[in-house]
């Protein structure tokens, strides 16, 4: 599968995130913890990926079946609703 730069960038971005799960990742690029992890390898600085592996690794928030709270479709519980908006009413 090849990527372009902008799904790179934000595959990167999203793996940064605490609360993006790599089930999320799977979802919308098709890409699993492991090719999720490789393209970080393959991607980043060393220092920055080892940087990342530490900081990810036995997080439970990167995985949906660890997570503790409310399973909406990755949504954490504690965001707020959006009211009287027009944008979410599109």
């Amino acid at each position: 599968m090849t990527l372009s730069v902008q799904e790179t960038d934000r595959i990167i971005e999203m793996a940064w995130e605490d609360r993006t799960t790599f089930e999320a990742i799977k979802f919308q690029f098709g890409l699993n913890e492991q090719e999720v992890i490789e393209l970080m390898r393959r991607e980043m600085k060393p220092s920055s990926f080892r940087m990342w592996r530490k900081r990810v690794q036995g997080r439970t928030t990167k995985h949906e079946k660890l997570r503790t709270f409310e399973k909406g479709r990755f949504k954490c519980s504690r965001q707020k609703q959006i009211t009287h908006n027009k944008i979410s009413k599109r």
